[in-house]
C-alpha cells in the first residue's frame, strides 16, 4: 500500500507513521486524515509490529486541521470518509467534530500502543491527534495548545479535562493560551519531554525495550487501562461534546465571525483579531 501524505516505515518492531506536509506544517487535510487511520490499521495487523509511532516531517509536528483543503467546492470536493456535502447537515449534526472523533479513536481502540513524538508546533487538531496517543515525548522547547478556543469553537475532542487536572485543564481551555513542551509534563499532559536535539535519540531509547514486550501483554495492559477510562466516562465524555461544538460555532452571538474575516480580509487578519489581546501580554498565539 502507498501512502500520499505520509511515509510509513518498520523497523526493531517499531511502526513509523511520519506526517508527511511539511510545506503545510502538516496541517491535517482530510487525505493526511485517511492515511494516518489506515496506516494504523496496517500496523495493527502486522505481526512483525509491536508499537506504533507518529511523527511529523519538517518543522512542526501538526499545526492543526488543514481547513482549506475543506472548502475545496464541487469541483474539489476533498472530504473525510462517508462526508454529507449538505452544508445544513454539517451544520446541525456536527459531522466534522464526529470524523475526527471516529478517526482518533482508532488510535484508542487500536490493539497496540502508539506514541507521539512532537516538536515544533502542535496546535489544534494536531494537539487533539497527540493527545489521543498513549505515550507523548515531546521537545521541550515544543509549542503545544488549542487557540481557536478564542473565537471559533469548543475542540472537536474534549481531551483537557482526560488529559491534565481541572485547574490546568480550565487554564488552557478558556484561555487558548499554549505551553511548552517542558511545561505540558510538568502538568500531566505528556508523559516526558527532552531537549529538541535529543528528542529522536531519546524517543528510540524509550521504544527499543517496550517493542519487545509481546504484543499480547501490550495489548493486555492497554485494554485494561482504557477500560477502566471508558468507566469513568471517556468515550461517552468525547461523544457528549459534539453538540457544544456545534453551538459554540455558529450557533452563538459572534459565532462564525472568525470564518467570515478569514474569508474576507484573509487568515492573517483574522488571527490577529483571534489572537492579540494575548500576543499584546506575551502570550504565545
Amino acid at each position: 500500500m502507498e501512502f500520499e501524505n505520509i511515509l510509513y516505515a518498520v523497523e526493531e518492531r517499531i511502526a513509523t507513521i511520519t506526517l508527511n506536509r511539511p510545506e503545510k506544517r502538516n496541517a491535517l487535510s482530510p487525505g493526511l486524515r485517511n492515511d494516518v487511520v489506515a496506516a494504523l490499521k496496517r500496523a495493527e495487523a502486522d505481526d512483525d509490529v509491536t508499537v506504533v509511532l507518529i511523527q511529523g516531517a519538517g518543522e512542526a509536528f501538526c499545526a492543526g486541521y488543514d481547513m482549506n483543503s475543506y472548502a475545496g467546492g464541487d469541483e474539489h470536493p476533498e472530504r473525510p470518509a462517508g462526508w454529507n456535502h449538505s452544508p445544513l447537515f454539517e451544520s446541525w449534526t456536527g459531522q466534522f467534530p464526529r470524523s475526527c472523533l471516529r478517526d482518533w479513536l482508532t488510535i484508542w481502540d487500536l490493539l497496540k500502543p502508539v506514541v507521539a513524538k512532537v516538536h515544533g508546533y502542535c496546535l489544534a487538531g494536531g494537539s487533539e491527534l497527540m493527545s489521543m496517543c498513549d505515550i507523548v515525548f515531546a521537545a521541550e522547547d515544543a509549542i503545544i495548545g488549542y487557540p481557536p478556543t478564542r473565537a471559533q469553537a469548543t475542540p472537536d475532542i474534549e481531551y483537557f479535562p482526560w488529559k491534565m487536572s481541572m485547574a490546568q485543564a480550565k487554564y488552557l481551555q478558556l484561555t487558548g493560551n499554549s505551553i511548552t513542551g517542558a511545561r505540558a509534563e510538568q502538568i500531566g499532559w505528556i508523559a516526558k519531554s527532552f531537549p529538541a536535539g535529543e528528542l529522536d535519540e531519546q524517543v528510540m531509547r524509550e521504544l527499543r525495550p517496550m517493542a519487545k514486550i509481546h504484543p499480547a501483554m501490550l495489548a493486555a495492559n492497554k485494554a485494561t487501562l482504557n477500560q477502566s477510562y471508558e468507566a469513568m466516562g471517556f468515550r461517552a465524555a468525547l461523544q457528549g461534546s459534539v453538540p457544544w461544538y456545534v453551538l459554540s460555532r455558529g450557533f452563538r452571538p459572534g459565532g462564525g465571525e472568525f470564518q467570515r474575516m478569514a474569508a474576507a480580509e484573509g487568515l492573517k487578519t483574522a488571527l490577529n483579531w483571534r489572537d492579540g489581546a494575548f500576543k499584546a501580554e506575551g502570550f504565545p498565539l
